[in-house]
C-alpha cells in the first residue's frame, strides 16, 4: 500500500481534513440551500479550481523534463484582457461581449504559450531561462493593459464563471474537473499520455523512434498557457477586478508543489494527474487549514514547506524500502504467532 505515489499524500490530505474537523466541527457538513449546496468542501472546491487548472499544465511540461514559470503572469495577463475587453464594451452584462472576452483571454494565453513552446522546442532554451522571461515580463504587460490600475466591471454572466453555480456546485470547480477528466481520458486512453512519456525519458530516442518529440514539447507548453488563462479568467471572475501586481502571485510555486507531491518526476518521464489532483487539494486545504487554526496568513509558506517536506520524506525509495521491510517482518511475526 505504501509503495503507491498517492498512499501518503492521500494520508496528509486526510490529516488535514481531521484537524480541520478538531478546529469546525462543521468542516465535513455540506447543506443544501437557495437552489445548490454550501459547506467548506464546496468552497474549497471553488477555491482551488484555478490551481488546479495552472497545476495540469504544469504536470504535463513537467513530464517532458520542462517548468513553467510564466503560469502566474499569464494568469495575470488573461484577467487583464478579460475585464478590460468587458470593461470598454458598450453592454458589460451581455453573455456576447462575456463570451468574447473569454475567447480573446484564451487565444492570447495559449499564444504565450506557443511562444514559451518556440523557446524550448525549436530554439533549444532552458525550460526555466526561457519561460522566466514571460514571468518577469508578464505582470508588465498586465500592467500595460489595465493602464497601471485595477479594472473592476459588473458584469453577470462573467461573474458566474469564478461565483456562479451549475447543477447545485460552483461553476468554476466544474470546469476544473472537465478539464481533468477529459485531460485524464486523452492521456491515460489514447496514445499522448504515452508519446509525452517518451519524449521526457528521452527526446533523441523518441525522435529516432519517430515521435515528434518538438511538436509534444510545443504542444505542453500552448496547454499550460492555455490552462493558465482558464484560470486567470475564473480568478478575476470571482473577485470581479484584475489587479496585475497580485492576481495568481507565486500560483507558479503552489503547481510545482502541487505536481511534486502527486508523484510526478521532476526528471520527466513519469506522471500522474490523479496525483496531481490530490497534491493540489493538499496544497488548498492546507492553505483553508492556516486560516481554519486562527495562524496568521504570513506563515502559510511555512506549514506548505513543512506538508511538502514530510510527504517528500515518506515517498522517497528508502522510505519506502523500510516500510516493506517492516511490512514484511510484522507479517512473518505474525504467523510465527500463530504457528
Amino acid at each position: 500500500m505504501t509503495s503507491s505515489n498517492l498512499f501518503w499524500p492521500l494520508v496528509a490530505l486526510l490529516a488535514l481534513f481531521v484537524a480541520n474537523t478538531i478546529a469546525s466541527p462543521n468542516f465535513l457538513k455540506i447543506t443544501w440551500l437557495d437552489g445548490h449546496l454550501f459547506g467548506s468542501l464546496i468552497n474549497l472546491m471553488r477555491s482551488s479550481a484555478p490551481l488546479m487548472l495552472v497545476a495540469l499544465g504544469m504536470t504535463l511540461v513537467i513530464a517532458t523534463r520542462g517548468i513553467d514559470l510564466s503560469v502566474g503572469a499569464v494568469l495575470a495577463i488573461s484577467g487583464a484582457v478579460a475585464l478590460s475587453y468587458i470593461a470598454g464594451a458598450p453592454d458589460p452584462a451581455s453573455p456576447a461581449t462575456v463570451a468574447v472576452a473569454v475567447l480573446i483571454a484564451l487565444a492570447l494565453s495559449a499564444v504565450l504559450g506557443l511562444l514559451n513552446g518556440l523557446l524550448v522546442a525549436v530554439l533549444g532554451i532552458q525550460p526555466i531561462i526561457a519561460t522566466l522571461i514571460l514571468m518577469t515580463a508578464g505582470r508588465g504587460i498586465a500592467m500595460l493593459i489595465t493602464g497601471g490600475l485595477i479594472t473592476t466591471v459588473n458584469s453577470a454572466p462573467y461573474k458566474w464563471l469564478g461565483s456562479g453555480w451549475l447543477l447545485g456546485l460552483p461553476v468554476a470547480g466544474w470546469i476544473a474537473v472537465v478539464v481533468f477528466v477529459v485531460l485524464l481520458l486523452l492521456t491515460r486512453r489514447g496514445a499522448l499520455g504515452m508519446l509525452i512519456e517518451a519524449v521526457g525519458i528521452n527526446p533523441d530516442a523518441a525522435r529516432i523512434a519517430g515521435v515528434w518529440s518538438r511538436l509534444i514539447i510545443w504542444m505542453v507548453y500552448v496547454l499550460s498557457g492555455l490552462f493558465a488563462g482558464m484560470a486567470g479568467i475564473l480568478s478575476s471572475a470571482d473577485v470581479m477586478a484584475a489587479d496585475a501586481n497580485n492576481a495568481g502571485m507565486m500560483i507558479e510555486m503552489d503547481a510545482i508543489l502541487a505536481v511534486v507531491i502527486g508523484g510526478t518526476a521532476l526528471s520527466g518521464g513519469k506522471f500522474s494527474l490523479s496525483g496531481t489532483f490530490v497534491g493540489v487539494l493538499v496544497i488548498s486545504t492546507l492553505t483553508l487549514t492556516v486560516t481554519m487554526l486562527g495562524i496568521s496568513p504570513l506563515v502559510t509558506p511555512l506549514f506548505k514547506a513543512i506538508i511538502v517536506l514530510i510527504v517528500m520524506l515518506l515517498q522517497s525509495p528508502r522510505a519506502r524500502t523500510t516500510f516493506e521491510a517492516w511490512s514484511r517482518r510484522t507479517a512473518f511475526r505474525k504467523k510465527e504467532a500463530v504457528a
